[in-house]
């Protein structure tokens, strides 16, 4: 799985591509699937978003979320899906999945940790660009019926250029799915102090909060890009339970967005 990922590479230069977020991630590849190493946050707030996704998603085709697939036949994208983290639930839930990254180390621990877990996703090292550009889904409509932006935009060179490949991936009715931070005084507070530097959750130097961006900006990317915004909900920490749950009126530090291509 490994090397077939490595024969799927695509061109990871793009415009929106920045090397040195790309470095950044790629140095800590292999402790993806550590949910005590440096994804640790991630590994916690893998359920809150997983339940938003699959219950919005599942909503906009009049699908079940309970059910024991309610994925299935559903093609996904996930654009800078690191080690997979994602990917991994989506297959469980019956999706026929793709994950893409522009670090190939981070590509290579996915492919063999799907390996390992029987899982059939297609990992390729490319970028949403490249494959937009490959597969003519721009030009054609063909595209991915959800395609997922989760902590990625914070860490891209060019949020516009970025945000058109992402939409022109996602088919005619189908729907994207981000999550990111927000640019606010308690962002910088309580995801750079407190994340990185306090608790030591991340890496210093994870984030840049220059780059977060306010829901007003991100739903008017969304909007050039040509999808409209049908949902912001925050996600927010409790310290005493460590769980992440959605919090549809706090948006003060971590949301997500549910978007669709009319």
């Amino acid at each position: 799985m490994v090397e077939n990922a490595g024969n799927r590479n695509g061109n990871s230069h793009s415009a929106s591509v920045d090397p040195d977020e790309v470095a950044k991630f790629a140095a800590l590849a292999g402790e993806w699937w550590d949910p005590a190493g440096k994804f640790a946050p991630l590994h916690r707030l893998n359920p809150a978003r997983l339940t938003f996704i699959r219950d919005r998603i599942a909503a906009h085709g009049g699908r079940d979320p309970l059910a024991e697939r309610p994925l299935a036949g559903l093609r996904v994208l996930d654009i800078g899906c690191g080690g997979g983290l994602l990917c991994e639930p989506m297959a469980r839930l019956g999706a026929a999945v793709t994950g893409i990254d522009a670090a190939e180390n981070s590509v290579a621990v996915a492919a063999e940790h799907a390996a390992e877990a029987g899982l059939d996703i297609d990992y390729r090292h490319t970028t949403a660009e490249a494959l937009a550009a490959e597969t003519g889904a721009a030009e054609t409509g063909a595209g991915f019926d959800l395609v997922l932006n989760m902590e990625v935009v914070e860490h891209v060179a060019d949020v516009a250029v970025f945000l058109r490949a992402s939409a022109a991936l996602v088919a005619a009715n189908g729907a994207m799915v981000l999550a990111t931070l927000n640019r606010t005084p308690k962002s910088f507070a309580l995801a750079i102090v407190g994340a990185e530097y306090l608790l030591r959750w991340l890496p210093r130097g994870t984030h840049d909060w220059r780059r977060f961006l306010r829901p007003s900006e991100l739903v008017a990317h969304l909007r050039a890009a040509g999808l409209e915004t049908r949902e912001l909900t925050g996600v927010t920490y409790n310290p005493l339970t460590g769980a992440w749950r959605l919090a549809p009126r706090d948006l003060d530090v971590n949301y997500m967005v549910f978007a669709v291509k009319a």
